[in-house]
């Protein structure tokens, strides 16, 4: 149970806080002086608000999975021994693993607070984030109907990032009072006060965002308990800055910056021990860390949500319409497959462009616009995909994957189950020009290692792919263009992506045949392809055309095809140093298949024009492609 909401901090609740503090800075001095690195001035700082939140929160070593539970996020990992002194202590895993394992490889206990500790909800480094998480769990927990709280320790320095701000604006418009938040307030940072390296008023800017600030000693047990239960039962939101001391416990270590990021030495240790008046034990714990014995604490999963997404829509060959409205027509025909489904949509002020304004006339309260504010929608749905909700953020290509490329990245680290669905990629974007041309998305994606990519030709596709990754488990980018695009048919002039289509991830499409080479393609330039098939055709030559909507992952098959051709073609609307060309390339080299291979793609940062003209431009139109095939056939 949630001790904030009636309970009352007795006298010894207080003593025996105070002892375990004293124990968790001997814990937190002996990991760090082991492994001869690590944070130990902002642990000690923050220690005292880590134990009376474990102590007196809804989570505890038997129930830190259970979805009723609260949720404390640790925005400033690099506190991590702070944390996993205060978590071993309270019961949630042997502190003498912690202690003996911290920053070694194969370890839980990494430098920054990892999900795989159990206790630990959202991995954190890249300070300024942790709110975003958890303005996440608040709407998770809110849209399940759970009675529970978040709770977000940060540090002050990041109080600096401007997402912080996006964030707290974020929870005041939706209401969030379940979340609260709390600043350890040490005022130094690695290059010292923080009024120095870059001045802030932390309470203003709170308060000027519509969150009531309280101030508070951060080493008195009963003003933290006070404060934290004053913001659960308050009907506003609530920030606790907490004034702390850097190093507190260790006179030596005391108000000083460098203790930051330095541990110290085995002799200070010792000193510091003393002080403390915790026993000196570090020779065994050096001899646990010689033969380490490292165990697995907890299992992340990505929750299991069942989707109907049949049946599918069908657009006939003669309807012109964007991937984007396709999108959108799906996304609204799933929500009401399964009205029992939870939904969170996340805009950012493009609803009509990316289509999920269809979503939100049906389904309101699951949708959250989010304003001009990606860098925290991100994490924000990220966050809130960890939960057996369906999280969608939509947004144009550059700003939902260029943009926000760190939040992605942390995002999967930790394996979250977003499915990022963007418009407005490539070049196809047209007249908004080469600040709104996202052309590098493949080439940044494809660092993320549990992200899959599926970049749809037609609005066939498009409807196919938007219900297989509704469905399917993991983070998923669906790109598309901003343009109208044909229906693909066949030779025949029927339907190619027809109600029996299902996406296979991996599996390219075999559009047209032919053994003088083999064109392979992805996105909006397909119908260009196909268009170069015909003029190519009329003139006697015959070529594979192959589209490969799964660029990430290359089918095999269908390279063993276009290598027996002998001249390969790679055709996209994309930077063609990092896209598609490349995955073929390096597909070719790996299953040792050695052929001429011509990638066509964008070259260099592309002017305003309608589509078909940046197309002429970078020699991807049909008449361009034709061309150059016809020059090495």
């Amino acid at each position: 149970m949630n001790m904030f909401k009636d309970y009352t901090i007795t006298e010894e609740d207080i003593e025996e806080l105070k002892r375990l503090g004293k124990i968790c800075r001997g814990d937190i001095l002996k990991m760090t002086t082991l492994a001869g690195c690590g944070h130990p001035g902002g642990s000690m700082s923050s220690i005292d608000i880590y134990l009376t939140l474990y102590k007196f929160a809804n989570i505890d070593g038997n129930n830190f999975d259970n979805m009723e539970r609260d949720r404390i996020i640790i925005s400033h990992g690099h506190t991590s021994p702070g944390v996993y002194a205060a978590l071993g202590r309270l019961g949630f895993f042997p502190i003498e693993d912690a202690i003996a394992y911290f920053r070694i490889k194969n370890s839980v206990f990494e430098g920054h607070v990892e999900r795989d500790v159990p206790g630990i909800e959202w991995t954190t480094g890249n300070l300024g984030q942790g709110l975003s998480a958890g303005c996440g769990f608040a709407v998770g927990v809110k849209n399940m109907g759970i009675d529970s709280n978040v709770f977000v320790v940060m540090g002050d320095g990041e109080q600096q990032k401007g997402q912080i701000s996006e964030a707290r604006r974020f929870a005041k418009k939706f209401n969030l009072t379940n979340l609260t938040a709390i600043v350890d307030l040490n005022r130094l940072q690695i290059s010292g006060n923080i009024a120095d390296v870059m001045p802030q008023n932390i309470k203003a800017g709170y308060e000027a965002d519509g969150w009531e600030v309280l101030q508070i000693d951060g080493h008195n047990f009963k003003e933290i308990f006070d404060a934290v239960k004053y913001s659960v039962n308050s009907n506003g939101l609530v920030a606790i800055l907490a004034e702390t001391v850097m190093g507190k416990g260790v006179s030596f270590m005391e108000n000083k910056a460098k203790y930051h990021g330095q541990a110290i030495s085995e002799e200070e240790l010792a000193e510091a021990l003393s002080e403390l008046g915790i026993e000196n034990d570090i020779e065994t714990y050096k001899r646990m860390r010689g033969n380490p014995v490292l165990k697995k604490l907890r299992k992340v999963e990505i929750p299991s949500i069942y989707i109907e997404t049949s049946p599918r829509k069908v657009y006939g060959a003669e309807v012109k319409t964007d991937n984007r409205s396709a999108y959108g027509n799906a996304l609204k025909h799933i929500a009401e497959l399964n009205p029992h489904v939870k939904f969170a949509v996340f805009d950012c002020d493009l609803a009509g462009s990316v289509k999920t304004s269809l979503f939100a006339d049906i389904r309101p309260d699951e949708f959250f616009e989010s304003g001009i504010q990606e860098h925290n929608t991100a994490v924000v749905a990220g966050a809130v995909s960890t939960m057996p909700i369906v999280s969608i953020f939509s947004d144009f290509g550059m700003f939902g994957v260029d943009e926000v490329y760190n939040q992605l990245r942390l995002n999967d680290i930790n394996m979250t189950n977003l499915k990022l669905i963007c418009t407005h990629i490539g070049v196809n974007v047209g007249e908004d020009g080469k600040t709104h041309h996202c052309i590098d998305y493949m080439g940044l994606l494809s660092n993320l290692y549990n992200f899959k990519i599926i970049i749809p030709a037609d609005p066939n596709q498009t409807d196919a792919a938007i219900r297989y990754v509704l469905r399917e488990k993991g983070n998923f980018f669906v790109g598309m263009g901003r343009a109208k695009m044909p229906v693909i048919t066949d030779e025949k002039g029927e339907i190619f992506f027809d109600e029996k289509y299902e996406i296979v991830y991996g599996k390219a499409e075999h559009l047209r045949k032919g053994d003088k080479a083999t064109v392979i393609s992805t996105g909006s330039v397909v119908p260009e392809v196909i268009s170069a098939w015909n003029i190519l055709k009329s003139k006697g030559v015959d070529v594979n055309v192959f589209n490969v909507a799964t660029p990430l992952s290359i089918d095999l098959d269908m390279l063993k095809k276009a290598f027996e051709t002998g001249l390969i073609f790679v055709v996209e609307d994309h930077n063609v140093n990092t896209g598609l060309g490349v995955k073929v390339c390096n597909a070719l080299i790996e299953n040792n298949m050695f052929c001429k291979t011509v990638k066509l793609g964008i070259n260099g940062y592309t002017t305003s024009d309608k589509p078909s003209e940046l197309y002429k431009i970078n020699g991807i139109d049909a008449e361009s492609i034709a061309e150059r095939i016809l020059k090495e056939v």
